[in-house]
């Protein structure tokens, strides 16, 4: 399946299907899932990273499960906002695994997804650091998928009042 822009690929949702984000790390993947309203992203688990295979095998069985239109993929640009080897490895990734399960899958800037998330759990959370680290990942793909969420409803709200005037 190809990889969409996020303007194509929000014309291609369906109704009542949620969103699977997911922020690929170096050991593990952090997923999230969104609402079937599209609005509010959660915290749903972590993968740890393994042969493409068997990772699509299971990301597949959650999308089944949770009756997931569309994935939601982190792409790790450089800070000046480049595409570098981080940001390829993720869209050659993302691309397969879209082709191996079927679904259609969006690229969405995580730059700064883990170090907001972790800034935000030493600040106000009384956590240590193994527990922060079991939960940083899943926190990071909800924070990335909430901004689609964001971009989507803000998009939707626009192409609303274009219709109103």
């Amino acid at each position: 399946m190809p990889l969409f822009n996020i303007t194509d690929f929000s014309e291609k949702l369906s109704t009542g299907q949620r969103l699977l984000g997911i922020d690929p790390g170096a050991k593990t993947a952090g997923l999230a899932l969104s609402d079937v309203m599209l609005m509010v992203a959660s915290p749903y688990g972590v993968l740890k990273r393994e042969k493409l295979s068997i990772m699509a095998r299971k990301i597949a069985e959650i999308a089944s499960e949770q009756d997931v239109g569309a994935l939601v993929v982190g792409l790790p640009l450089s800070m000046d906002g480049g595409f570098g080897p981080a940001a390829q490895a993720a869209r050659d990734w993302a691309q397969a695994l879209s082709d191996q399960i079927g679904i259609a899958a969006v690229l969405w800037d995580e730059r700064f997804s883990s170090s907001v998330v972790n800034r935000t759990i030493i600040g106000e959370a009384d956590l240590s650091r193994k527990r922060r680290g079991e939960i940083v990942d899943k926190m990071a793909a909800a924070y990335m998928l909430q901004g689609v969420l964001d971009y989507l409803s803000m998009q939707r709200s626009r192409h609303s009042q274009s219709f109103e005037e």
